[in-house]
């Protein structure tokens, strides 16, 4: 038997964002597609103020949706 790879990185968190604040990364993925002209750090800022989303489960958010911008 063998087994399933785990997942590392940023998408390890996606389970646990999903199920505390009850979106699709797909969602949270468009939230951040309409802020894509601020810095990793903004973009942190404001997934914490406006959906008060812890800083670990943002900044993995940012830092996977800019990883697949380049």
């Amino acid at each position: 038997m063998t087994k399933e790879p785990s997942v590392k990185g940023p998408a390890s968190y996606f389970p646990a964002i999903e199920k505390t604040y009850g979106q699709s990364i797909d969602h949270w993925m468009t939230i951040l597609d309409g802020m894509a002209d601020k810095t990793h750090m903004q973009m942190v800022a404001t997934l914490k103020a406006e959906y008060a989303m812890g800083h670990g489960h943002a900044n993995a958010l940012v830092a996977y949706y800019r990883a697949q911008q380049q």
